[in-house]
């Protein structure tokens, strides 16, 4: 479904993507690890067409994605952001609804709020949350909700950046759990990026090591404890010796 042919990205003199290559089956959930700043965030925008590679080819379903129409585009993917950036000013039926409430996917308001609260049921919250405001959500609520509106227009793709971050332990479990189930139920091919490896098991099915901007390894998740790469054997364990140096 996404292919990623020998991508680099700089920015300056910061070069952040060396030639990444990487391959997402279709209908399959790949999980890309790595330490912060090692360019997930970047591989993901340059998937989404948000930042252009200096070189390189993208090709989702087939098509390159700079030859995309745009709007047919960006209609297949769904994203859950990291910290759920939720609109602050709109309802949570409205949040969730937001992209059928404009551009090509547009419907009419009542259908969009019916749509928006069986989205908010499939995550585990009733209709009455949805005449609230983002922020008399706690922060678990918040990330259903952003994960309601990830998948609200049916995407063939979704995006899950770090899904788990300041959640507790019994939360990040909810949320990884409803994550594999709605992948699992959709038939959508799912790219997370984060470094809980407690997700990682949780959510693949191919795990993919971003490390100084190239992939440094890519298997099946049942795999991984026992890979022999160094890079991903420190990560993994989180050692602070080995090949990945600590910032200080």
């Amino acid at each position: 479904m996404i292919e990623l042919e020998n991508i680099h990205k700089s920015f300056g003199r910061k070069h952040v993507l060396r030639g990444v290559n990487l391959t997402v089956p279709k209908g399959e959930s790949m999980v890309i690890i790595g330490g912060s700043g090692t360019g997930k965030s970047v591989t993901i925008k340059c998937v989404l067409g948000l930042v252009t590679p200096d070189q390189g080819v993208i090709r989702v379903d087939g098509q390159d994605v700079t030859k995309a129409e745009r709007d047919s585009f960006l209609a297949r993917f769904g994203m859950l952001f990291q910290g759920a950036a939720l609109f602050d000013s709109l309802h949570v039926w409205e949040n969730v609804a937001f992209r059928l409430l404009r551009g090509s996917l547009k419907r009419p308001r009542a259908e969009a709020r019916e749509l928006a609260i069986e989205k908010l049921r499939r995550v585990g919250l009733k209709p009455d949350v949805a005449d609230l405001y983002p922020a008399e959500l706690s922060g678990g609520m918040q990330k259903r909700v952003g994960l309601a509106r990830a998948i609200a227009a049916d995407p063939e793709i979704i995006f899950f950046d770090e899904p788990t971050t300041g959640l507790d332990p019994i939360m990040a479990g909810v949320i990884n759990d409803l994550i594999r189930e709605i992948v699992v139920e959709m038939g959508a091919t799912a790219v997370t990026i984060t470094h809980d490896m407690t997700s990682v098991r949780a959510i693949a099915d191919q795990v993919a090591m971003l490390h100084d901007g190239v992939i440094q390894w890519t298997g099946p998740v049942g795999e991984l404890d026992h890979c022999p790469d160094p890079y991903v054997s420190q990560f993994i364990h989180g050692r602070a010796e080995g090949p990945i140096e600590a910032v200080r």
